[in-house]
């Protein structure tokens, strides 16, 4: 799912570094491509206090030497470099010590010879900086690509890191429900716990308890479990269940008992993320009588306390997503205290400051969860992105969330492409670590995707927008009638892919012709000389949208393309789209996920 980051360490560096630390290769550098060496210093994150010194650097491939310091926090470092005293290193705890060095294999990377001479004094702006990784919407990475992405992780000094798990992970006694699905064993969560434990990251155990569990509520041996089989409203979207675990029924309960005691048992954080987000079905079905009763906040609220007592029991730390709980504020105190409130919002208007005030008021432990925007989109949604990323942080930071934790959703297969989320992961990693200075496009082009023309990530902000006219006229109409911006989707998606939400993609083809031309353009204006894999992921993003976007043509001018050329262009997505996924991804899910592309294959027929 996502490459191994290359960096380039001398064999000095990799002798005095931990053993858990991210073992990289050699950088290459083309002809005729960016002089690193004439740039000032690429961090990322940017440090939070850097001064260049007037006197000489020193020889990159000098050891740096190390002097506890206690008045450091327990993240900070301080790295000095000059001809004189060589490469000093200063920290209070390992932690500290661990990302004075991943910052010093960053100059090396920048500086293979010559280190220049500079002072950094360094420590995060917020405690807590995880990512979530959905690994139940069909894509379960294989372990190297856990591990890899791991590693990419604490290269940008990120500490904590959940898997979003509703039916992937290979509970004992509950095989009928991760059979062919590939689920992520139980040794093989250990040995992840293990090696980000090594490079500082906490994994936290994740199992959704309430909602989105209808993968097990669809089987005969659970269905007398669910909320409801029959029809409710899903935020506006009519649904028909399961959906939701009945929370007036004890046997629910059971079932959570025995899901979180075998996984809590796999982690060394005593952290477990019991999910229950979006119980749209809540008194839709059996527990009814107990809503009309009690009221549908409190009859949620009784059973997430259940739920946090079974984790509390377990030794394990509970956290929860807090869209039910913030849409009743006065809820949230009657949480246990040791409870951490997920704050998510993925859109520009978020109301993270109304959350956070909220939330301070109750004494709740919470965390600021923006989301990548990869889902949904194929391309991302780069300006959406980056405006909730930026009120999530500013609103963390002052109403003292413990951190941040960045969502990376896989709705409807999973068919977005790692670099679309490896930028948006690398800008919140910098947001949350240094939130006064903006995430250097270069330096996530150089760290994270080891493109020395330090131009991906640009490029890659202009793809994630390339379809943003058409997302401002997308969504759903107002009242008034007037024009409203589309969420939670890219225009293409939701052409492709339509939500049953009451949306406006336009009718005319003249936005979906302006959109291919900047496609067009973009393929066109591509940095060269990427590695293979990160060619091939980027091609297939372009092919899916530049195809969404002429079928959109075809659908309304009933010209060229054909409808045979579309079908041998779907054929070629599909294709291509089955083996990038062999790459770094495990077979289990792979037909549910292609079958979203070929779904479309009659619609094509049908164009003309």
């Amino acid at each position: 799912m996502f490459d191994r980051v290359s960096h380039s360490v001398s064999a000095s560096l990799a002798a005095t570094s931990p053993a858990n630390t991210p073992r990289p290769g050699p950088a290459r550098y083309r002809a005729g491509v960016t002089d690193l060496t004439a740039l000032p210093p690429l961090l990322l994150p940017a440090p939070r206090r850097l001064r260049t010194l007037p006197a000489a650097g020193s020889p990159a491939s000098t050891p740096p030497t190390f002097t506890e310091d206690a008045s450091l926090p327990a993240e900070g470092y301080r790295l000095q470099i000059d001809a004189e005293t060589g490469i000093l290193i200063h920290a209070s705890t390992p932690t500290g010590r661990a990302h004075a060095l991943r910052t010093l294999a960053q100059l090396r990377l920048q500086y293979p010879d010559v280190l220049p001479a500079l002072r950094i004094e360094d420590a995060p702006a917020l405690r807590t900086r995880g990512v979530m990784l959905d690994v139940s919407r069909c894509r379960v990475p294989t372990m190297p690509a856990l591990l890899a992405q791991t590693d990419l992780f604490a290269s940008l000094k990120l500490n904590h890191l959940q898997l979003y798990i509703e039916h992937a992970f290979a509970y004992a006694g509950h095989e009928q429900v991760w059979a062919g699905v590939d689920p992520i064993t139980p040794a093989e969560l250990r040995r992840l716990d293990a090696h980000a434990s090594g490079l500082g990251i906490a994994l936290a155990a994740s199992q959704n308890c309430f909602g989105h569990m209808a993968r097990w509520l669809s089987l005969p041996g659970y269905a007398r479990l669910a909320e409801t089989h029959g029809e409710f409203d899903f935020y506006g979207i009519p649904r028909r269940g399961p959906f939701s675990l009945c929370p007036t029924d004890p046997a629910s309960l059971e079932l959570v008992t025995d899901l979180l005691s075998q996984q809590v048992a796999c982690v060394s954080s005593g952290l477990v993320n019991i999910g229950c987000d979006e119980t749209a079905d809540l008194g839709a079905g059996r527990s009814r009588a107990a809503v009309e009763q009690r009221g549908r906040p409190r009859v949620y609220l009784d059973y997430v306390r259940s739920v946090c007592d079974i984790a509390q029991s377990l030794d394990a730390r509970p956290m929860l997503w807090g869209d039910v709980i913030l849409g009743e504020p006065a809820l949230a105190a009657e949480l246990p205290e040791s409870a951490i409130v997920l704050a998510w919002g993925y859109e520009p208007d978020s109301p993270f400051d109304d959350w956070g005030q909220s939330l301070g008021a109750s004494g709740r432990e919470w965390l600021a969860c923006p989301g990548t925007s990869s889902w949904r989109s194929f391309t991302g949604r780069t300006h959406e992105r980056r405006t909730n990323l930026d009120i999530a942080v500013r609103s963390a930071l002052e109403h003292n969330a413990s951190g941040l934790l960045i969502t990376d959703w896989g709705d409807l297969g999973h068919r977005q492409q790692a670099p679309i989320a490896q930028l948006a992961i690398a800008e919140a990693a910098a947001a949350s670590w240094n939130p006064d200075v903006p995430a250097d496009p270069r330096a996530i082009s150089l760290h994270v995707f080891a493109d020395s023309s330090l131009s991906i990530a640009t490029w890659l902000g202009e793809l994630g927008d390339a379809d943003r006219p058409l997302r401002a006229i997308s969504g759903a109409p107002a009242s008034d009638g007037s024009v409203r911006a589309l969420r939670n989707a890219s225009a293409l998606f939701e052409h492709l892919h339509p939500s049953g939400a009451d949306t406006a993609l336009p009718q005319s083809a003249t936005p979906w012709r302006e959109t291919l031309a900047r496609l067009d353009a973009l393929q066109q204006t591509r940095p060269s000389g990427l590695a293979p894999l990160l060619t091939d992921q980027l091609d297939h993003t372009l092919d899916v949208a530049r195809f969404s976007a002429m079928l959109a043509i075809a659908e309304r001018e009933f010209t060229s393309p054909t409808p045979p050329e579309l079908a041998d262009r779907l054929g070629a997505i599909i294709e291509t789209h089955r083996r990038l996924w062999a790459r770094d991804s495990r077979p289990g899910g792979l037909d549910e996920s292609t079958s979203h592309f070929a779904d479309l294959t009659q619609r094509v027929r049908r164009t003309l």
